[in-house]
């Protein structure tokens, strides 16, 4: 997720025509050979040398990955046998040559844009079609170029490049590709929804088969706020590393919804493999991260998710590299109660032998289920209400009361670094969570009832801390607790 400033040098000597690329490339870079030979043959006035070529990408002792290189590298070897001055040092060359010397774009332009920034790099030359997502970055120039040969021309002073001119913004909303008012019923499931909204706080709904989950679930984003402008700039940053950005519209305007098969593996989920990449849960940051069918997914998959549902980041260690990628998601979680899906149905009766009942419900740990903060049963709909003949709040009504809600809650985390209550640490909780007599002691005694956890007790709290700020309370009342409390029984 962060960008190291690489200098490309090349050597030209007597020999036998070859290239070596050295500095620990891997295949994408080691073959920027082939692509930066032909390229180079095939731009007006220029040859290849045809000598003995050694590029040297400093610092060694870096791994180098991907197609990034090859514009650096071409004008590297041309600068080695004098046909361009260098650029100075100032000026980064990002790009992958094509095979006829055209300019291709590449993966993770933005956090390499604002990483060299930082350093006193102020001058880019990407590829045409990653100029708008360099452009994101402040104070930068970049030029776009189409051609190898249009970026020589600019070095050499014949013909400037123009510099990239960001459009004007507009402001999109979201839409709500499914609306909570075109679903019949379940209002508890509605105002979980609306609660885990308001405070970024992970749900778990649990129903029969077609009693309305999965639809909820993709409700969510509806009633959700747009991403203010350093939220859309860190999952900018995400999706260029996974090469996810829409050149046409860079800057991430709709939170991320994901929900990933049960089958996917742990390191699709949560990130890693021999070069760590992004998983899931990282492309959910700031958004929502949906699991449907959550006994069904692997267990190493869901006890890989205990540390991001705490902390806010994956840690992956591989032999290569130690990397964190954040990972601030919403879980939205939704099971069945049983295999068949009908324990506790009235209208059906449950096929499941105690046995498989006793499986089925350990496949997902005590320790995971602790750090959900709402549990939703959602019961199967009588015939009568099926009709959608409904008079539910649409997701645009929902979602005002959330924008006022969090903006209480940025009025009240002002400079501290968080955004929804969720996110608050014990300290913030002694600080903005603190109870009068009357509540503390009915907290106290469903605590003992429920035989809550210290997590799960703090968790009942930054809940109904949200209640109150969808309700405009200054302070928590009895109220407010007593809802928070009756989300932590789990069916």
């Amino acid at each position: 997720m962060e960008a190291e400033p690489i200098t490309v040098e090349a050597d030209i000597a007597p020999g036998l025509p070859r290239t070596f690329v050295v500095g620990l490339p891997d295949a994408a870079v080691h073959e920027a050979q082939e692509r930066m030979r032909s390229a180079l043959r095939n731009t007006p006035g220029v040859d290849f040398p045809l000598q003995r070529i050694t590029v040297n990408l400093a610092p060694a002792d870096l791994r180098k990955e991907g197609s990034g290189f090859d514009l650096a590298i071409a004008v590297s070897v041309l600068a080695a046998r004098g046909d361009v001055v260098p650029p100075s040092a100032g000026v980064c060359l990002l790009g992958e040559l094509s095979l006829e010397g055209g300019l291709r774009p590449t993966s993770g332009v933005l956090p390499i844009v604002s990483c060299l920034r930082d350093r006193g790099i102020d001058t880019f030359i990407v590829p045409e079609q990653n100029a708008a997502e360099a452009g994101l970055v402040q104070d930068v120039t970049v030029f776009p170029a189409r051609t190898l040969h249009e970026v020589l021309r600019h070095i050499r002073g014949q013909r400037l490049l123009d510099p990239y001119v960001p459009r004007q913004s507009t402001v999109i909303q979201p839409v709500a590709r499914i609306d909570v008012a075109d679903i019949a019923g379940q209002p508890q499931a509605k105002r979980c929804l609306e609660i885990a909204a308001a405070g970024g706080h992970n749900l778990l709904f649990s129903g029969p088969p077609g009693s309305g989950k999965t639809l909820l679930a993709r409700a969510l984003p509806g009633i959700l706020p747009s991403l203010v402008e350093s939220e859309a700039l860190e999952v900018t940053r995400i999706y260029s590393v996974a090469g996810l950005v829409n050149p046409d519209q860079p800057l991430a305007v709709e939170r991320p919804f994901r929900s990933p098969h049960h089958t996917a593996s742990a390191v699709a989920v949560v990130g890693g493999g021999s070069s760590p990449r992004p998983g899931e849960i990282t492309l959910a940051h700031r958004g929502v991260l949906f699991l449907d069918e959550f006994p069904e997914f692997p267990r190493a998959v869901l006890e890989a998710l205990r540390q991001p549902l705490e902390d806010g980041f994956v840690s992956v260690s591989r032999a290569q590299a130690s990397v964190r990628f954040p990972a601030r998601f919403t879980l939205v979680a939704s099971q069945n109660p049983c295999p068949c899906g009908f324990y506790g149905d009235p209208a059906h009766r449950c096929g499941c032998t105690p046995v498989q009942l006793e499986r089925y419900r350990r496949r997902v740990s005590g320790p995971l289920l602790d750090r959900i903060d709402l549990h939703c049963a959602v019961p199967r709909l009588p015939p009568e209400e099926m009709e959608g003949k409904t008079s539910a709040e649409p997701s645009k009504v929902v979602r005002e009361r959330v924008i006022l809600a969090r903006a209480r809650q940025a009025e009240r985390f002002s400079g501290m670094g968080l955004i929804v209550n969720a996110e608050m640490s014990l300290a913030e909780l002694k600080q903005f969570c603190r109870l009068d007599d009357e509540t503390l002691q009915l907290l106290r005694s469903a605590a003992g009832a429920l035989q809550l956890s210290g997590r799960a007790y703090h968790r009942v709290m930054r809940v109904a801390r949200t209640i109150a700020d969808l309700g405009g309370a200054e302070s928590i009342g009895s109220e407010h607790v007593a809802e928070a409390l009756q989300y932590r029984q789990r069916g």
